[in-house]
């Protein structure tokens, strides 16, 4: 089964990394985000990957045309030029790299994939900027459980800010960054059926607006609710966030 990764976005909120390189490669631990999301993948299994590339995406291709040579120890030959590789570190996975226009928003992305995916029957999505702790085959079970189109995984993150209660300026409550109270928002890690392709049309569609609305609309859409940890590195603060949660040892989606 194949994992599509949405990698093509500007990361404009991050630009103090995304000016050099796509946000799914600013780096957590001296990894990209992307890496990590992929071994979250690999961890379960699921270890052929489709990544739709936008803005940039000749950092992602580079990335993984050098990663064998990168994590392998190597034989030069000087007289024939011939090189030998040893000792690869290198995971097995498969990673498809596919162009799917500057330009092209989520949906699109998506579209362009069609002829490549749809053959195949189920396949799964996410973005390339959000780290979980999910059990990946528990979701793909749950979505084969009720036979839809589509399964979003809903999320409840923390808030960004400590909360408190107010009694005339006494504080009578304090909690440093609770998570939020009954708001169950996209976070990414989807299940799709082939179907899902009809409610695409062209570069401009927005995944997160008609597709998705639709398939509300239809029945058509179910929910995985996960309780566990879930981040999206929107800014600078959250990869300095992710950062020291995995420098410290404490980095709940590491498998």
């Amino acid at each position: 089964m194949k994992t599509v990764i949405l990698c093509g976005g500007m990361g404009t909120r991050l630009s103090e990394e995304t000016h050099l390189k796509p946000k799914p490669m600013v780096e957590i631990g001296g990894r990209p985000i992307l890496w990590h999301i992929m071994k979250t993948y690999a961890h379960y299994g699921f270890k052929e990957f489709v990544l739709a590339l936008g803005y940039k995406g000749e950092v992602i291709k580079d990335f993984f045309i050098h990663y064998h040579p990168h994590t392998s120890d190597i034989t030069v030959d000087l007289a024939t030029g011939a090189i030998t590789y040893g000792n690869s570190t290198a995971e097995d996975w498969i990673v498809h790299l596919v162009d799917t226009g500057r330009a092209s928003m989520t949906g699109g992305r998506l579209h362009r994939l069609e002829g490549l995916l749809r053959p195949q029957g189920t396949f799964m999505l996410t973005y390339g900027d959000g780290v979980i702790d999910l059990n990946i085959k528990e979701l793909l079970a749950f979505h084969r459980s009720h036979g839809r189109l589509a399964t979003v995984t809903a999320v409840r993150p923390q808030a960004r800010f400590g909360g408190m209660k107010l009694d005339d300026q006494v504080v009578t409550e304090f909690k440093e960054k609770p998570q939020t109270e009954g708001s169950w928002i996209n976070g990414g890690f989807f299940v799709l059926e082939p179907g899902v392709f009809d409610y695409l049309h062209g570069d401009a569609t927005v995944l997160e607006e008609g597709p998705l609305e639709n398939l509300a609309r239809d029945r058509q859409l179910m929910a995985y609710s996960h309780q566990g940890f879930w981040h999206c590195m929107d800014t600078i603060r959250d990869r300095n966030l992710l950062e020291n949660l995995w420098s410290g040892g404490n980095a709940p989606w590491k498998v």
